[in-house]
């Protein structure tokens, strides 16, 4: 009989309660959040906002670089495929031609009532074969024998160009592969930039992204067509003539937009605004940052002088143009166009003379 009685019920203890209530209220948590999550993100103050938009705009510039890197990686891959490419495909050309003319051979000899086995072979569909043939030399004539030497040396050739070009292709498969996940790093970035950018007002947007516009006094001395660009105290002249024009492209795009990933002329990022001022001096410069820091004389900051490449931050990931006085010439990130800017607002990291 005992078998069959209910067990008696306990009554619920302390811990029994407290463990009840916890996941009572850890469930309600859930479903307000499921109600409304938009509501649970805390609400920054305007210095926090600006904040983590440099900061992202700061990482999403590193990942430019990257990816300026990356994209100049793959596009000399596809230029070594290419050339690898064309090679092959002249080789192959001269190849044929050489193949018709041993089947000339051949034919005339098979006119002649004596067509040899290695001819045969030779117009054969597995021409491999033939040429593999150890004993081929000793049974054709000395000019027919250089001919297929010939021959079996483009066969050659034209196979080791084509697994170069193989290689070359698996490269920029990869470097391609490197571009897309670079660009959804940048992507990300920037896209929650705007987004916290987007909570603020009108007024407070412009107090964190410091985008009130360009004085107008620097666009029209651009305009000018200056060969002697001064600094804004109008006190030191440029170290030469090659700087005093990449100083002249650059005032000249003050108010550009910046785009990353943009060389010109009508959107920047930073390394390629300044890549695109020099080439218009005539000066090449290599497309990222931590490159272009080293494509000239390193200079200290005391030694600066209107021209000089400025570098910040200890991963050399933003550079601008030194116009004197404490002042560059940079593109700043989405929220700012081309502009002037002091160069003690971000960690500098270095200097570098290229004219």
């Amino acid at each position: 009989m005992a078998a069959h009685r209910k067990p008696r019920q306990r009554p619920l203890g302390g811990h029994t309660v407290r463990t009840a209530a916890t996941l009572a209220l850890a469930g309600a948590a859930t479903a307000a959040a499921f109600e409304g999550t938009g509501h649970a993100d805390p609400q920054l103050t305007p210095a926090q906002v600006k904040d983590r938009v440099d900061k992202l705009y700061q990482e999403a510039e590193v990942a430019t670089d990257k990816y300026d890197g990356a994209r100049e990686k793959a596009d000399a891959a596809q230029r070594r495929m290419k050339t690898l490419q064309d090679q092959a495909a002249r080789k192959q050309e001269k190849l044929n031609s050489a193949r018709d003319a041993l089947g000339s051979v051949a034919a005339a000899q098979y006119r002649d009532g004596a067509v040899d086995p290695a001819w045969q072979l030779a117009l054969s569909s597995d021409p491999d074969r033939y040429l593999e043939g150890a004993a081929l030399a000793e049974r054709v004539g000395d000019r027919q024998a250089a001919a297929v030497s010939q021959v079996r040396e483009r066969m050659r050739e034209i196979e080791r160009l084509r697994g170069a070009a193989r290689v070359e292709l698996r490269c920029l498969r990869s470097r391609q592969a490197e571009l897309k996940q670079r660009k959804k790093t940048i992507t990300g970035k920037l896209d929650e930039a705007r987004r916290l950018l987007a909570r603020l007002t009108p007024r407070q947007r412009t107090e964190v992204t410091g985008s009130a516009g360009t004085p107008a006094g620097h666009v029209s001395r651009a305009a000018s067509g200056a060969r002697e660009i001064l600094d804004p105290t109008g006190s030191a002249p440029a170290s030469n003539g090659r700087a005093a024009a990449a100083l002249s492209y650059a005032y000249a795009k003050l108010g550009s937009p910046y785009v990353w990933g943009a060389t010109g002329p009508n959107a920047f990022d930073c390394s390629g605004l300044v890549q695109a001022a020099y080439r218009s001096a005539g000066i090449s410069l290599p497309r990222t940052t931590y490159a272009q820091i080293n494509a000239g004389r390193r200079v200290s900051r005391s030694e600066l002088q209107p021209g000089d490449l400025v570098f910040f931050y200890s991963g050399i990931s933003h550079v601008g143009l030194y116009v004197g006085n404490g002042q560059m010439i940079h593109a700043p990130n989405p929220s700012a166009p081309v502009r002037l800017a002091p160069i003690d607002q971000m960690p500098f990291a270095g200097a570098t003379r290229v004219a």
